[in-house]
């Protein structure tokens, strides 16, 4: 293709003149920043390598340790992090905790023998209780900001981005109820991580609330944060009479509804599924999935904000910043024995 060909087609897509596209390619002045921004996102999108002089120099690189991508809330975070961060001129690196792959401690080592500027650390062994914290506090001691995402300890000076897992169980089951349901179930993880301690604690607290219920201890059910783990633990709490269960994932509702199926009822005609995240593609599944939304953008807009304060300079606060769930009614829920009666 030749350099005429390419400046038409590059003017076309940008919205301007091939007189204007050229002046931006060679750094020419008389260009205001926003149409200069254009020419550059339409060299990106049609891909085209920027000149060596248009590209932009990082600030640096920033560490982002995440759990493995099979559940697609954690590519989301990572692409609504990622995002921000670039626009303000650092590069992540991205560090998926894939099972039998480098721990997080090996990740850890090689970010900073990187010289990264700071590290975002999702699910990690900061919402395990039974992990040792003094691995977090080896980072703030050396100056390093942080910032950890989904779990909380108070023995790590750094900041906390969180939902409210109480809550998220909280509308779960107020809306299960709603519908008529009384035996209602929770099917989670396994019972050494903070989100699952504080969904536990909001789904006791809801089923006294609302129902009188104090005994519930034979309607939670742990298990793997998967299709399998869901399915697994969806099928005892069925076995034991649920008609509504709430898991603390999509994936592990997507398990719900295939145990409920393999059973032999129908969803949400017989049992009524939550799921926990509004992952990518919840809303085309069959049938599509009620869910309680993690707000994924706001938290991920928080970290990268609290981190780039840090990198400026603010000292870090030992702070807990947590953001409102909010309810996504869709097919899975429908009304439960108590409207059938």
């Amino acid at each position: 293709m030749n350099n005429t060909t390419r400046l038409a087609d590059i003017a076309a897509q940008a919205g301007v003149s091939e007189a204007t596209v050229s002046r931006v390619l060679n750094g020419k002045a008389g260009v205001s920043a926003a149409t200069r921004q254009a020419v550059l996102t339409a060299l990106d999108l049609m891909g085209y390598e920027r000149p060596q002089r248009l590209r932009r120099r990082s600030n640096g690189l920033i560490g982002l340790v995440i759990p493995e991508l099979g559940n697609p809330i954690f590519p989301a975070f990572a692409q609504a992090v990622e995002k921000p961060l670039t626009q303000h001129g650092y590069t992540p690196i991205l560090c998926t905790q894939e099972p039998g792959g480098a721990p997080e401690d090996e990740f850890t080592e090689m970010l900073l023998d990187r010289g990264v500027s700071g590290i975002v650390f999702v699910s990690g062994l900061h919402a395990d209780t039974t992990a040792r914290m003094d691995r977090y506090a080896r980072l703030t001691d050396r100056g390093l900001p942080i910032v950890l995402v989904d779990g909380y300890n108070e023995t790590i000076p750094a900041p906390f981005i969180s939902p409210d897992d109480r809550l998220a169980a909280r509308l779960a089951v107020q809306h299960l109820v709603d519908l008529g349901h009384e035996r209602i179930g929770l099917a989670l993880g396994q019972r050494r991580y903070v989100p699952v301690i504080r969904k536990i604690e909001g789904f006791r607290r809801a089923m006294s609330e609302l129902l009188g219920l104090t005994d519930v201890d034979d309607l939670i059910q742990h298990s793997l944060f998967s299709v399998e783990g869901g399915q697994a633990a969806a099928g005892a709490l069925l076995d034991r009479g649920c008609t509504g269960v709430f898991c603390a994932s999509d994936l592990m509702a997507l398990g719900a509804i295939r145990a409920a199926r393999e059973r032999g009822l129908s969803v949400p005609g017989e049992v009524s599924v939550v799921g926990f995240d509004d992952s990518p593609l919840m809303a085309f599944t069959d049938p599509p999935l009620t869910t309680v939304r993690k707000p994924i953008g706001a938290m991920a807009a928080a970290a990268v904000q609290t981190l780039l304060e840090e990198i400026g300079g603010t000292p870090a606060k030992h702070v807990e910043l947590v953001y409102q769930p909010e309810l996504v009614v869709r097919g899975s829920t429908g009304s439960g024995p108590l409207v059938h009666r």
